[in-house]
Parts: structure tokens; sequence; C-alpha cells
């Protein structure tokens, strides 16, 4: 008997005669689990370092190092409540940069920009040489896109684990 999806696990009370649970993207967390309520943004364990390489000042674009090799091409919450384009743009730390999205991407970039009106002050606001991280919209679909995670802990300190590939 398997069962599955993020939600369920954690709303689960007993788990009786299962013997699989296939829980998604429950270590991590996303932003597809954010928009549903499962989760808050800073529970998410997930980003991907970028740096801001360019600028498209007249648009109000920075543009990074992280298109869809980085974050995937899944799109997950497009048709949800908050739509965050490719993936939700933090500082370097991890603090959420509201209003903040990769808005489009291409193979090696992506395309940061605020939702709604352009920034007038993109380049005086994100420098080339800015690092940030982006939240994924899907955990999974990011994480498998990388041979290793970067694992930070409260301390600083910084290890690498290894994943697993294939099925």
């Amino acid at each position: 008997m398997s069962v599955g999806s993020t939600p369920t696990v954690l709303s689960a009370t007993q788990l009786d005669g299962v013997t699989e649970v296939r829980a998604g993207v429950y270590v991590f967390f996303d932003l597809v689990m954010h928009n549903i309520g499962v989760c808050a943004p800073e529970d998410i364990a997930l980003s991907v370092l970028t740096t801001v390489i360019g600028h498209q000042a007249d648009k109000g674009w920075a543009i990074v190092d992280a298109g869809w090799m980085a974050m995937s091409r899944d799109r997950g919450t497009q048709k949800q409540k908050h739509d965050f384009g490719y993936g939700q743009v933090c500082d370097a730390h991890g603090t959420l940069l509201e209003g903040y999205v990769l808005v489009g991407a291409n193979q090696e970039h992506g395309i940061l920009s605020r939702v709604g009106a352009p920034d007038a002050d993109i380049v005086a606001r994100f420098p080339l040489g800015t690092r940030l991280r982006i939240l994924p919209n899907h955990a999974c679909a990011t994480g498998a896109q990388f041979p290793e995670y970067h694992a930070l802990a409260d301390s600083g300190e910084l290890a690498a684990w290894s994943r697993l590939h294939g099925w």
C-alpha cells in the first residue's frame, strides 16, 4: 500500500497497513507547498545561490547565472494564488526580497524583475556580482539538477551531501 504527497505525510495520524510513503518535498518544502499553506517561506530549506551578471535597466531586469538548468522549468505556482515565476528572490542570507522573482529563464540565465512596475533602480539595487538565493517552485525538480547539496549549519559550517540518482 503506497501513499504519497507532503500534505498527506504531514496530516496523517496513523499509517496502519501502509508499506510505502512517498513524502515528496517533505524534507525541503518549496513554493508550491507554501502556496497551499503547508509551510512558510522561511521553512523552505532548498535554494539556489546565484550571482547578478548583467542588467537590462530599460526593462527593470537583472540577469543572473541561474536559468532553467539550475531552477528547472517547473512553473508549479503559475496557476496558484501567487505566481513566483521561476522562483522567489532572497538575499544571500535567505531573507525574502518581497516582490522580486525570476520572471524568465533560458538555459543558463534567469531574469530577475520586480512584479508589477519595473524597478528603475535595478542596477543600484542589484549591482554586478551581487549574490542572491532563489527559492524553487518545486524542490524535487530543482534539486535533481545538481550532483550534491551544500548544507549550511546554523554555526556557519558548510558540508557537501551526496545525492542518490535514479529510481
